[in-house]
């Protein structure tokens, strides 16, 4: 597409041309823009979002003051920089100091969730182990908590032997957790 035919097609709304114009063919000329112009860290979704807003105002006057004298990506960006410049201290600030709880809350509610996302993750390796017996002793002593002497118990062993079979029940884990790593790394 030419630049004009660029320009014509963000006028009329097609949606096609607008995702890939402005969130692929645009991205790296926009996040170095927002690397120029904000001394702290602004959303690409948002910064796009209130840019094509700017554009449109007016059914599109701006994009209408396309010529053609440079190219699309030259004009935006002129465009772009004088109108975030002008706007940057006006915008929020995406890392604000204050915030709505206090920052051991949050950090309490974020260590939880990690809690809860490891647990979720060990419990998908454990399904993946061929020893039912490793993934037992795992799973009553790392997810349940459970104390390792009734966890012996149940096994009919005593608390030495449950160690040992946590041991090698471990390294059985790891060694799937490192076969997942490669499948995912591919």
């Amino acid at each position: 597409m030419t630049d004009q035919q660029i320009i014509e097609a963000l006028i009329a709304r097609d949606e096609r041309v607008t995702q890939q114009f402005f969130f692929g063919n645009c991205r790296p000329l926009f996040l170095s823009i927002i690397r120029y112009v904000f001394s702290y860290k602004v959303d690409y979704d948002e910064f796009v979002n209130e840019f094509y807003l700017y554009l449109m105002e007016n059914d599109a006057h701006r994009l209408k003051q396309f010529q053609g004298r440079s190219s699309v990506y030259q004009w935006l960006k002129v465009v772009a920089i004088r109108y975030f410049i002008a706007k940057r201290n006006s915008l929020i600030d995406m890392e604000s100091k204050d915030t709505l709880l206090d920052s051991a809350v949050q950090r309490k509610a974020i260590d939880c969730e990690e809690k809860i996302t490891a647990k979720i993750d060990l419990a998908y390796l454990l399904g993946l182990l061929s020893n039912r017996r490793y993934a037992y002793v795992i799973r009553r002593l790392v997810l349940d908590e459970e104390e390792p002497r009734v966890v012996a118990k149940e096994l009919e062993t005593n608390v030495d032997n449950l160690y040992n079979i946590k041991k090698r029940a471990i390294a059985a884990l790891t060694e799937v957790a490192l076969n997942e790593v490669e499948k995912y790394e591919k």
